[in-house]
């Protein structure tokens, strides 16, 4: 199954009108090394060091690559470099900002496939309606009944993963473990949410190997909620490792890998937390 097929023809509508700012001369002020002279050569380089690692660590785990979704994660990338990585046949985006997600998918092509990987504020709901897009970070009641009263008004079916807040870090956002299958219940009773399956951010470790117990966990709570039945609600898809750990991810279990330094390279600091 993928982010394609899944959300073509299921209730999305087209995009409404949004102010959203020309590309030219698009994020000058982000500019990453895959835009500098020689930057393809790089990004190149980085790109097969990462499906390198990630077709090797399929295969320790017995698995098909083809079943492991790479999701660039462009958060401060500006739109060439993102082209630039569409060239060396890089389809799949993830961003944590709105609007951020809004300018760059109104200048990159239509096979670009987005993935909101941020927490989504219930003010920003809105915005993403009629956008195909996998969002990575269902992880409260609120946000759920804002997105169910936004399809009434609009129709629109969302497509979804639930966070899970595994490690019960403070710092970190995500339903708790034992809140879960109460916001898969209220998940499965709206007909507009569709649950694909789960997500998570592992704490910062001293070891990627230092993971591995987080991303079982989610495995097995996948396993378990997957067995309830639900309506409207797979476990599908476990979207779980980062540039530092996706290895342990991929060997755990992971449908879906979230990438960002290991192909960009390093960029600004941002709040959220995760170095994808």
């Amino acid at each position: 199954m993928n982010v394609e097929a899944m959300m073509t023809g299921s209730g999305a509508e087209a995009p409404r009108e949004l102010e959203i700012p020309d590309c030219k001369g698009v994020a000058d002020e982000e500019a990453c090394d895959g835009a500098e002279p020689g930057g393809d050569l790089i990004l190149r380089a980085r790109l097969s060091a990462v499906r390198d690692t990630v077709a090797a660590a399929a295969c320790r785990a017995g698995r098909n690559v083809e079943d492991v979704t790479l999701i660039a994660v462009s958060k401060t990338v500006d739109v060439p470099v993102m082209t630039a990585a569409m060239r060396l046949g890089v389809t799949q985006f993830g961003e944590n900002r709105v609007q951020e997600f809004l300018r760059k998918s109104a200048c990159l092509p239509d096979t670009a496939v987005w993935h909101f990987i941020g927490r989504l504020q219930t003010n920003k709901v809105r915005q993403l309606a009629g956008r195909n897009m996998l969002i990575h970070s269902l992880d409260r009641i609120a946000l759920l009944d804002e997105m169910v009263r936004i399809s009434d008004i609009t129709g629109f079916l969302w497509h979804v993963l639930v966070e899970v807040n595994v490690s019960g870090e403070t710092s970190k956002t995500g339903v708790s473990p034992d809140q879960l299958e109460c916001l898969l219940q209220k998940a499965s009773n709206s007909a507009c949410i569709c649950v694909h399956g789960l997500m998570t951010v592992a704490p910062d470790a001293g070891t990627p190997e230092e993971t591995r117990p987080i991303f079982k966990r989610l495995k097995e709570l996948a396993i378990d909620m997957g067995s309830q039945k639900l309506d409207n609600v797979s476990m599908d898809f476990l979207s779980m490792g980062m540039s530092n750990d996706f290895v342990i991810a991929v060997e755990e279990g992971a449908t879906h890998i979230r990438v960002g330094t290991a192909i960009f390279g390093s960029r600004p600091a941002v709040r959220e937390a995760g170095p994808y």
